[in-house]
């Protein structure tokens, strides 16, 4: 009796702990209008804010952090830190846009555009918090997307779902985006969602290396610090480091160890979304992306991509962002499988 009380002692335990792990926490928005930022908190610790200032040709989530308090994402250009690569600087924290939608490149805008070339870029201006509910982790936000003298191609109306567990944070990306008159987006590598990881994320770097934009601007990465330098990144279909860069798959998964934990960040492609499963425009210096407008540009096989969308037509992009520990295919197949 005493032998089966303390078994079910055990049980019960162990019931409760896991319990515990995957148990969805509590979600709160702190809005500093002030600071042109929404602050997200899940059970009482910071996770990301979405922030606008006037002065980024975008929205986005940053900083980001793990369920254990980490910083997953570089600080270049907003909050530098040592050994950093000061690279494109137009990518911070989580963002979503596009590299050519009318001839316009939305991607690439930032502050290091020169003025007399801005005309050839576009801004994603944004307009208001819509509403924020904790309850259901949702933050719904409006934009527009315009071109130099404000004329709106796109309105966009973004539902953000945060949710989290002990060791577990998720972000769910719904935009709308509504044609405000005609508009092409014509297929291109600099897309969709993006992601700009810390230094522990990229792989090592063990010479000088140069990368161009995607308007053919040249910029050199001189030879970084690696210490703690460790990511590998791995897709659904078992392909696997910098090979996965142009790889049609539903997910991609990035994994490294830092200061002791090991974190594994992964980007979920949904179902829905126009040409899925997307095209990986993940690279080893940090830039995780998945773009669903790729076409050509990553296969020269693959069907021509053109989404064209007339005035008042919509279009949704859905994307999974989860930030989790030792993941393993299984795991992560199994939330590709409830990503509806």
């Amino acid at each position: 009796m005493v032998k089966f009380s303390f078994l079910s002692a055990l049980i019960f335990w162990g019931s409760l702990c896991l319990s515990q792990t995957t148990q969805s926490q509590p979600v709160e928005f702190k809005n500093k209008e002030q600071e042109k930022k929404v602050e997200v908190w899940i059970d009482g610790k910071f996770f990301t804010a979405f922030i606008y200032p006037d002065n980024m040709e975008k929205q986005s989530l940053y900083p980001i952090l793990s369920a254990s308090g980490k910083t997953i994402t570089r600080g270049f250009p907003l909050n530098p830190r040592p050994f950093e690569r000061t690279d494109h600087p137009h990518h911070v924290g989580l963002w979503f846009n596009f590299g050519n939608v009318n001839g316009l490149d939305f991607w690439n805008n930032s502050f290091a555009i020169p003025a007399n070339d801005k005309p050839k870029y576009g801004t994603v201006k944004f307009k208001r918090i819509v509403s924020e509910d904790p309850k259901k982790g949702e933050l719904v936000t409006s934009s527009e997307w315009v071109d130099i003298n404000s004329k709106v191609l796109l309105n966009e109306e973004t539902t953000f779902t945060f949710s989290g567990t002990t060791n577990q944070r998720a972000i769910v990306r719904t935009s709308k985006l509504t044609a405000m008159q005609p508009v092409t987006f014509s297929e291109n590598k600099e897309g969709l969602i993006g992601l700009r990881v810390d230094r522990a994320f990229e792989e090592p770097s063990t010479k000088p290396e140069k990368f161009l934009d995607a308007n053919g601007i040249e910029t050199e990465v001189p030879v970084l610090n690696n210490d703690g330098v460790n990511g590998v990144y791995r897709n659904a279909e078992g392909v696997k480091g910098g090979d996965v860069w142009g790889k049609r798959s539903s997910w991609v998964a990035l994994r490294a160890a830092k200061e002791g934990e090991v974190i594994t960040l992964v980007i979920l492609d949904n179902p829905t979304n126009p040409n899925y499963p997307s095209w990986s425009h993940a690279r080893g210096y940090g830039l995780f992306a998945t773009n669903n407008l790729g076409g050509r540009v990553f296969d020269k096989n693959a069907d021509k991509v053109k989404l064209v969308l007339k005035t008042g037509e919509s279009v949704v992009f859905k994307h999974k962002i989860v930030v989790g520990g030792d993941l393993t295919d299984a795991e992560i197949n199994a939330i590709a499988k409830g990503f509806h």
